[in-house]
């Protein structure tokens, strides 16, 4: 394990050394063994390119609090799915559909999760799918109104006032931690097996790296981001930073940033 160099302080750490850091950590924790403690072992239930990016979402929409809670609730979510996401949302009857009760993770209750079943068979009825619509908007090297417009779709239809919170948008400020953190699942090209890469149409260099408690408190130990809140602007500043160590890539740090924060306690 590659550790700080000797008598350099994390503010004298050179370009060269931070990436060379940040780097090694992310081949410790992007590998395999990552998958059996992460929310993301639930998509990899799947092979069906719809039942894994369905069950990507909805698993990254409940990715809050602790993970042993949050990977529970969303094995319950794909059983009452039938272990058949896209199956389910597509085809599921009223009755069906009247069935899920007693479900909460959090915030997010029963209510909330049948509009999201309604909201993804819209979506691929006529949007042509959530790659699509996440692919559609895309502007410059930000997913910023592309995540903006997805929500905008998401609740085009009747919906529960309750239900709109929990898609973030980031015009209003939020860093859409969640929602950032499923486009890497989806989007990112990884030949060590955690992401899938499944999405084509966006490029991975567009993509931010999820911000939240652990990687914003990491980030600013480092150098990488000095906004106290971890709000969109303290993103976009993240970005930037990450982008000059790989401007193809930046979202790997994901797990150098995790993985110290949470495993390292950095």
């Amino acid at each position: 394990m590659k550790l700080i160099p000797e008598n350099v302080t994390l503010y004298e750490m050179t370009n060269k050394e931070l990436k060379q850091f940040l780097n090694e950590k992310v081949i410790q924790y992007n590998q395999p063994k990552f998958i059996e403690s992460d929310p993301i072992q639930i998509p990899h239930q799947f092979s069906k390119k719809e039942d894994i990016e369905i069950a990507g979402f909805l698993t990254a929409t409940i990715a809050w609090g602790k993970r042993q809670m949050i990977i529970k609730n969303a094995n319950r979510m794909m059983e009452f799915m039938d272990n058949s996401p896209y199956e389910f949302v597509t085809n599921h009857s009223k009755k069906e559909l009247a069935q899920i009760q007693d479900f909460v993770h959090r915030t997010f209750n029963s209510i909330d999760f049948r509009f999201f079943i309604t909201a993804l068979k819209n979506i691929y009825n006529n949007h042509n799918g959530l790659e699509a619509v996440f692919a559609s908007n895309i502007e410059e090297n930000t997913m910023k109104n592309s995540i903006h417009q997805f929500k905008k779709v998401f609740f085009e239809i009747e919906h529960p006032q309750r239900t709109t919170k929990h898609v973030s948008d980031p015009i209003k400020g939020s860093a859409a931690k969640r929602i950032n953190m499923y486009l890497r699942w989806m989007v990112r090209q990884d030949n060590a097996g955690v992401d899938f890469g499944i999405w084509k149409n966006i490029s991975p260099s567009k993509l931010s790296c999820p911000l939240d408690v652990h990687s914003g408190n990491v980030a600013r130990k480092l150098g990488l981001l000095t906004r106290k809140q971890n709000d969109w602007k303290a993103l976009r500043e993240l970005d930037t930073s990450l982008r000059k160590l790989d401007a193809k890539d930046p979202t790997k740090y994901d797990f150098a940033l995790f993985g110290l924060g949470v495993f390292e306690s950095f």
